[in-house]
């Protein structure tokens, strides 16, 4: 009999975070300085939003907000929704999620495996729209009785999280030399947290904000005007608003970066089959950011040290960005982008 002790965790929830950073070298050869990913579909929930879903249930329960029997009750695009989904389980709470018809069938079907009851409103309404996910939610927080409403996009923790696990992550894997941080933003509580943290260390760090064509993130950190004009449809989840998060902190973003669907979808894809790393759309996007900014002279240069955040994995997209038939649907294989088809053949 070993007197040895089993080395297991205790459940799921202890597996989020220390996600490992990996240097991405074959797609990023022509460009100026060294690139290295934050890779954080390593979370149990398969990305970065593990990180808020916990921290802002766990303070809820500190606080006394949050009781046994209650529902939590939460606005996604669909990752912060599965992490929600993912505590609420092994917590024993309810889960209901208002999600965006722009999300892919593949997230809706993980969010329902995950035990949750799910609301899909029309992804192209207002936000102030009662049909909306936004406006949905807070109904649904009205109508059940013992429900707490995460409200991500205007929750301070959110931002919170990633100050104290991501930026620290980062600052010591990078040995304090990173000089560049590109990230998506959405709600915007990724990029702040871990920029705020970064700069605290060296305000020389530049924070690159990805936003989406369509959406009004860009145009409001460069003129702090609100523009409806900037909103029209697009196809990237996760990315962009057609509101303005409080999450997100503008003072501390240096520059934001649009990309288009296409561009982005073909960048996750070029990913998966360059650097062996199966990856969202936001991922996508963010490399296309750097691609962007490359040709820009004031970015990067030889001694450029930097990170970009691969927000989540690939398979919450296969019937998006890793289907043929969505990507012609589409018309993202045009002539500049013809895929490279492997094609299957069946032996009889």
């Amino acid at each position: 009999m070993t007197n040895k002790k089993i080395d297991a965790h205790n459940n799921a929830l202890e597996l989020i975070g220390k996600t490992p950073l990996v240097k991405i070298d074959a797609l990023t050869s022509s460009f100026k300085g060294s690139y290295y990913a934050k890779v954080e579909s390593f979370n149990p929930g398969h990305s970065n939003k593990d990180r808020i879903a916990l921290h802002i249930i766990e303070a809820a329960e500190r606080q006394g907000i949050l009781k046994p029997g209650d529902t939590i009750i939460e606005t996604t695009s669909g990752n912060t929704g599965f992490s929600l989904a993912m505590v609420s389980a092994i917590k024993g709470y309810d889960c209901v999620l208002a999600v965006t018809s722009k999300s892919s069938p593949d997230k809706i079907d993980m969010l329902r495996a995950m035990g949750a009851k799910v609301y899909v409103c029309p992804g192209h309404v207002k936000a102030d729209d009662p049909r909306s996910y936004y406006q949905v939610a807070k109904r649904l927080h009205n109508e059940i009785k013992g429900s707490v409403y995460i409200n991500q996009y205007f929750n301070q923790l959110n931002t919170e999280a990633h100050f104290h696990t991501t930026g620290p992550e980062i600052w010591e894997q990078t040995a304090g030399q990173i000089t560049h941080l590109v990230a998506a933003s959405g709600t915007g509580g990724t990029i702040s947290g871990i920029g705020r943290f970064l700069k605290e260390k060296n305000p020389d760090i530049k924070i690159i904000g990805v936003d989406a064509y369509g959406s009004v993130l860009k145009k409001f950190h460069e003129t702090l005007e609100f523009d409806e004009n900037e909103i029209y449809p697009y196809r990237i989840e996760g990315l962009g608003k057609n509101l303005i998060p409080t999450t997100t902190d503008f003072e501390i973003i240096d520059h934001f970066e649009k990309v288009t669907d296409e561009d982005s979808a073909h960048a996750a894809r070029e990913i998966a089959k360059k650097e062996g790393l199966f990856v969202g759309y936001t991922s996508g996007a963010a490399l296309q950011a750097i691609r962007q900014l490359n040709h820009q002279e004031f970015f990067f240069d030889k001694n450029s040290q930097v990170v970009v955040i691969f927000c989540d994995h690939g398979s919450r997209y296969m019937s998006k960005i890793y289907s043929d038939k969505w990507m012609r649907d589409q018309g993202f294989f045009d002539a500049e982008n013809i895929e490279d088809e492997k094609p299957i053949e069946y032996i009889r």
